[in-house]
């Protein structure tokens, strides 16, 4: 009788064990945004009741995601086209590892390890996507490595790649050299044998320098006057630049008679955060744009670039250019260059880093092991 208690007693620790297991294992944590502002409307919580795939989609554990300057848009309200409402999780990429499978879904087995952009919705432990638009990350390539070249390198690789299109020896001028997306333009640009200048603050003049890249100081130097000295006044085939439509006026002055502007951001307002001072920018560069189209300096030509949109209208090509992305970094062609790596509860620490402009490549949020 008493070996009978001992063990229905057991039994009941047990089977009380396993229920508070699942439970646990039934919540889990994001970081969301509570409200449009600073870093501080960042929070941390804990939801219940793990997404569950439809058809056709994945269920994934977040292992790594990105801080992106983007991420810092999303969460002050200046980025356009989120459908979510507040609250939710920022972040714009991930690496994750898949944990269910929806109905439909073939080609993708538990466990494996996948990249994506979502654009926002990262920045949490588990996450639904559509299984048709992840990306296989190779066995030899870190989380962390992976995470790095999604958003700022697929960037970098279409704008050179699939937009202008550059070839061996063209000259170009990359405004916020060292920022995640200069980093990756600049490793490109010298694998494709180009001849770089770029903009950078004092104190990051010799890590873009590092890069292979000529740098410019823009707090002591006019990039105006030193390209055209540095080029005999005969320009660049390529600007890239996401500084805003008052910075693009000037990139397009230094342009060679056939060179192209590609514009990819408003940084100048997006850091500020006012959405009317984005407003603003968006219609200054759309008069602009408008000028140079009626009024074109010889054969200058301008044209702005954006992951999101070129993604819809080719989702294919993200796919490949990721995959290809992988395979140069398998081979040493590029190297991603991480920052730091934080953990997902310091997200906000993350953030203050990249708007107070200390931020050397990328830092990397751990989010689940």
């Amino acid at each position: 009788m008493r070996c009978c208690r001992i063990f229905f007693s057991l039994l009941l620790v047990f089977t009380s064990l396993s229920i508070i297991s699942a439970t646990a294992a039934e919540r889990y944590q994001q970081m969301v945004i509570t409200q449009h502002g600073g870093p501080e409307v960042l929070r941390w919580v804990s939801k219940k009741g793990l997404p569950q795939p439809g058809p056709g989609e994945v269920r994934l554990k977040v292992l790594r995601a990105s801080a992106s300057f983007t991420d810092i848009m999303v969460r002050k309200g200046s980025y356009q086209g989120i459908d979510a409402e507040l609250p939710y999780p920022p972040g714009y990429d991930l690496v994750g590892m898949v944990d269910a499978l929806g109905d439909g879904v073939s080609g993708l087995e538990l466990g494996q390890r996948v990249a994506d952009l979502t654009v926002w919705g990262a920045y949490s432990e588990y996450v639904t996507r559509p299984a048709a638009g992840v990306v296989a990350v190779p066995d030899a390539i870190s989380s962390e490595q992976a995470v790095v070249l999604i958003l700022s390198y697929v960037t970098a690789y279409q704008m050179l790649y699939r937009v202008a299109e550059v070839k061996p020896e063209q000259r170009v001028l990359i405004h916020g050299a060292s920022g995640a997306v200069g980093t990756a333009l600049a490793q490109l640009g010298r694998m494709s044998g180009l001849e770089m200048w770029g903009t950078a603050s004092t104190a990051k003049q010799d890590y873009v320098r590092a890069l292979g890249v000529q740098p410019i100081d823009y707090k002591t130097e006019d990039f105006v006057k030193r390209i055209n000295a540095d080029t005999d006044g005969k320009g660049v085939d390529l600007v890239l630049d996401a500084i805003g439509p008052d910075n693009f006026m000037r990139s397009y002055s230094v342009l060679a008679e056939d060179g192209l502007l590609l514009e990819y951001g408003l940084y100048n307002a997006s850091l500020r955060g006012d959405q009317l001072d984005v407003l603003l920018d968006v219609a200054q560069w759309q008069w602009q744009e408008l000028m140079w189209r009626w009024f074109p300096e010889q054969e200058r030509r301008t044209t702005f670039y954006s992951i999101g949109d070129l993604r819809t209208e080719q989702p294919e090509w993200f796919k490949q250019d990721l995959a290809a992305l992988f395979e140069l970094s398998l081979e040493g062609s590029v190297e991603p260059h991480i920052h730091d790596v934080m953990h997902l509860e310091h997200a906000a620490a993350a953030h203050r880093a990249i708007e107070n402009g200390d931020v050397r490549g990328k830092i990397v949020l751990h989010v689940s092991d």
